[in-house]
């Protein structure tokens, strides 16, 4: 079978505990939730704040993953003193179809990347078990880029929240080109939330552009930040006068 393996996913309501707290009060929410994924990569599109880390938090948690990433079975982090609610509690009351169900494969969250980082290191330390990966001994671009480059090549599902946030822009075209390996591969599903025109330019790629209120398919020429950065671009000394409202 060829991806994507997860198909579609919705919010059951009769499952939900209350309304009235995190994640389910969102106002995403409000109406209902279910997303379709027609293509091997899906990327979510939308400001901080309209919940695009809730649903990638709460997608990933449902085909099995720790919410503070790694693979199927980790649990880099401690989560039993954590006073922040993740979005991965928004689990149980999410509904999902798959073809086949194929859950292999990675949660990827920039913050939390570190944790991760550290759990597989120590964990190769252990007798028979090779030598360490060491990520850390990299920067944190380059760490990024030499995870993506081993840990993402295997048949399954994987999701990225913002992984351009420690790559220079030339470093996101390298990740650019291992999403392309991932698609071309034809046994890969990618949902990925970024705030990267470069990555959301991935051929084949289907944007979901995420407002407080609704999700909609948008096209990359539409986007906020597509036009914010094509502005910049075409004058940077005028954009920057007017975002900063300063006088010619």
């Amino acid at each position: 079978m060829t991806p994507p393996y997860l198909r579609r996913v919705w919010l059951d309501e009769s499952l939900i505990p209350d309304k009235t707290k995190y994640p389910y009060c969102i106002p995403l929410l409000k109406h209902g939730l279910e997303l379709e994924f027609l293509s091997p990569i899906t990327i979510f599109v939308g400001e901080n704040g309209v919940g695009k880390s809730t649903l990638i938090e709460a997608i990933a948690a449902l085909a099995g993953y720790d919410e503070s990433g790694g693979g199927k079975g980790y649990s880099p982090v401690d989560h039993r003193n954590a006073l922040e609610v993740s979005g991965s509690q928004m689990a149980p009351a999410l509904r999902a179809a798959w073809r086949p169900r194929l859950t292999d494969g990675w949660f990827f969250k920039a913050e939390s990347f570190f944790s991760v980082a550290r759990y597989l290191d120590e964990a190769a330390r252990e007798p028979l078990s090779g030598p360490p990966p060491d990520y850390l001994s990299h920067s944190h671009g380059e760490g990024f880029l030499r995870f993506f480059e081993e840990r993402c090549d295997r048949q399954g599902i994987y999701f990225f929240d913002e992984p351009e946030s420690a790559l220079s822009p030339s470093r996101q075209i390298q990740f650019l080109q291992v999403l392309q390996r991932m698609r071309e591969s034809a046994r890969i599903q990618v949902i990925m939330a970024t705030h990267s025109p470069m990555l959301m330019a991935c051929p084949g790629a289907t944007l979901l552009g995420i407002t407080k209120h609704a999700i909609a398919p948008i096209r990359l020429r539409d986007t906020d930040h597509f036009q914010l950065l094509r502005a910049f671009c075409s004058d940077p000394d005028a954009f920057v006068s007017g975002a900063l409202d300063i006088d010619g």
